[in-house]
């Protein structure tokens, strides 16, 4: 046995149309095989682009001419001709990246591909013009920590048809349920939310997302109930960083906000303030910190169909 973790084979014709079928003959008296170079690391996944074939090895990415070749001028430019070879030229992709052992964060869409490389602490997308790191856009340091502290671990990756997001879930080896979900959006060129659910595996089919946990699949987008998945309801929450003019000390008099329903606890000492004295559940501000103060949990009361809610700092406790 042989294991060849850095060239291709491959077998005989397949025709349906004259009744070919040799795809079980691997004659070696003809030239089946086409080795990479070593140095680029084990193939971990095979993507059919148009007319080639892109190669996803630990610490390259390659695309491989298929039914065609690269004949080379003395200028250095080329010139794409047809042969009879299977696996023609091989020309890795501009930029020292691969995918790592994560062959499960790979996922595409139309020309698009977008996949991992842990060693590198990147997320990554293969396009017409080429790799370009998304994990760059606000996120390089927490993908490179988050990578650094699962090293090769499963990083499970899907595209949504539905919403046009790539949805990325880094799984520990020590806790295989564990892990944040992110979701990066080329419509607004970034990462747009965390989310709840931590996938097992995901595809899009007919503009539809399904993604599985426990064996089981489950479809998105479906659910009227908000941040509700796999038949867990989970807490929304935004997390908000204001920090305009750093260096000057800010008064806040008040919060507001537009949407939904805020959360009302029932005041016992009857303030003429709360009209509306019977518990609901809602949005409610769970802390606000500044360098200066600290504020406690803040209920938003309803005026014209937006909720406004008063500021006041937790009182300063003297220690010594």
């Amino acid at each position: 046995e042989e294991r060849r973790k850095n060239g291709f084979i491959w077998s005989g014709l397949y025709n349906s149309t004259s009744g070919i079928n040799d795809t079980n003959q691997f004659i070696q008296a003809e030239k089946i095989t086409k080795d990479t170079n070593p140095s680029y690391g084990s193939i971990q996944k095979l993507h059919a682009r148009d007319s080639d074939l892109v190669a996803f090895c630990e610490d390259r990415v390659l695309k491989v001419h298929a039914n065609k070749d690269a004949l080379f001028n003395a200028d250095g430019n080329t010139n794409i001709v047809a042969t009879n070879k299977v696996l023609g030229s091989i020309k890795p992709f501009v930029g020292d990246y691969g995918i790592s052992l994560n062959p499960e964060s790979f996922a595409s869409d139309s020309h698009r591909a977008y996949f991992s490389d842990t060693s590198r602490g990147s997320v990554l997308r293969l396009s017409q013009d080429g790799i370009t790191s998304i994990s760059t856009v606000g996120m390089r340091d927490w993908f490179a920590d988050r990578f650094g502290a699962i090293g090769n671990s499963n990083v499970v990756g899907s595209f949504d048809d539905n919403r046009g997001e790539y949805n990325i879930t880094l799984k520990s080896s020590d806790n295989y349920s564990s892990g944040p979900t992110l979701s990066f959006s080329e419509k607004s060129k970034g990462w747009v939310s965390f989310k709840s659910f931590n996938q097992e595996n995901g595809i899009s089919l007919n503009n539809s997302y399904y993604t599985f946990s426990g064996g089981n699949m489950y479809q998105h987008h479906i659910n009227q109930t908000r941040n509700n998945f796999y038949n867990n309801q989970f807490d929304s929450s935004v997390d908000v960083v204001f920090n305009k003019v750093p260096g000057s000390i800010k008064s806040f008099s008040t919060l507001n906000y537009e949407g939904s329903q805020a959360r009302i606890t029932p005041e016992i000492n009857n303030n003429p303030d709360y009209y509306d004295n019977f518990p609901k559940a809602g949005w409610y501000v769970d802390e606000m910190i500044s360098n200066a103060q600290e504020v406690g949990e803040l209920e938003f009361w309803d005026k014209e169909d937006k909720w406004f809610s008063q500021i006041k700092g937790v009182k300063t406790e003297w220690l010594s």
